[in-house]
């Protein structure tokens, strides 16, 4: 097997607030091969996105990796220090799509200047240089009139098309990696489907490996290898996307799934799992979904730890028993 691309080991994220720290990330360790997409599901708060942001080098004050460290191609990339070399990578090798375009792209600065300016960094070429291959990208992602396009503002196009130019902001360098943080939330599902559509052919064109974060179950379904859940700030399970949803194993994930409703379902009102995620400032030390596990009892207090379980991993003392019954 070929060395993973990405390797979270360890990772701990706190935030400092006038009311105590936030353990926003608690011991999270992933790793992401070429030409796979990995998901990363679970509730609002959960670490999903200060995990991509600090994968990307982006937890500022006054937030701190306090443990734990990142490596890209078996390099460290960052730790409680970043490393000199990690600015040519962030843009180039490893990009992110953000959840909203409107409040990530520049209000005052046409489509294509921004493009370039990506390009121009990374890639060395010259202003019309750039803005040929900018020219090219956007056609790429399926943005007609392009000569333009490139001289429009980011208020002059859809919303589906915002997307589309953050995607191609983020293709344009040929990176290994593209992180995507919920690209599709803010759209109707018809356009939810083509920008879904346009980021697997791009998979496919550029041997991309794609970290996807999202509450969509059915699109993890439709287009991941693999899936992480998280809860709390830890990683729960992980495992082949088909293992996950035929022989879900820690009783959260099984609740994650028992929730989202199918297309022959009869019922006034949808499953949901009772109560809320603990606080990070003070967190549990055993298992955080404890309060809320129909299945969990004293011994579950203690530390849970990510241990094999069948074709994947899960931290929980009574994996693979029903917690919520028939969840088909």
């Amino acid at each position: 097997m070929t060395a993973p691309l990405l390797e979270i080991d360890d990772l701990h994220v706190k935030f400092d607030t006038r009311i105590g720290t936030v353990q926003a990330l608690r011991g999270v360790s992933l790793s992401v091969s070429a030409g796979e997409t990995l998901a990363v599901v679970g509730e609002s708060g959960s670490g999903k996105s200060v995990t991509a942001q600090a994968v990307m080098g982006l937890i500022d004050v006054p937030g701190r990796i306090s443990d734990g460290e990142i490596r890209w191609k078996g390099r460290l990339l960052v730790g409680q220090s970043i490393a000199r070399d990690a600015r040519h990578v962030w843009g180039k090798e490893i990009t992110m799509v953000f959840q909203n375009p409107m409040t990530s792209l520049n209000p005052l600065m046409t489509v294509g200047a921004q493009i370039c300016e990506v390009i121009e960094l990374h890639l060395g070429l010259d202003r019309a240089a750039a803005r040929e291959r900018a020219g090219d990208i956007l056609a790429a992602v399926g943005i007609s009139g392009i000569e333009r396009r490139l001289d429009q503002y980011p208020h002059e196009f859809s919303g589906g098309m915002r997307q589309r130019v953050m995607i191609a902001m983020g293709i344009a360098c040929e990176p290994k990696l593209l992180i995507a943080d919920e690209p599709t939330t803010a759209l109707d599902v018809t356009i939810q489907a083509q920008i879904l559509e346009l980021l697997a052919e791009l998979q496919e064109q550029m041997g991309l490996a794609i970290v996807l974060i999202t509450h969509d179950l059915g699109v993890v379904a439709g287009m991941c290898h693999r899936v992480a859940v998280m809860y709390a700030g830890q990683i729960v399970e992980t495992g082949p996307v088909d293992a996950i949803f035929e022989k879900p194993a820690h009783p959260y994930t099984q609740g994650l799934i028992r929730s989202t409703p199918g297309l022959d379902d009869e019922c006034d009102r949808l499953t949901a799992i009772d109560g809320t995620p603990p606080g990070l400032l003070d967190p549990p030390s055993g298992c955080a979904f404890l309060p809320r596990c129909p299945i969990g009892d004293e011994g579950c207090r203690a530390p849970q730890i990510l241990r094999p379980f069948d074709a994947g991993s899960v931290a929980c003392r009574k994996a693979g028993q029903h917690a919520w019954g028939d969840i088909a």
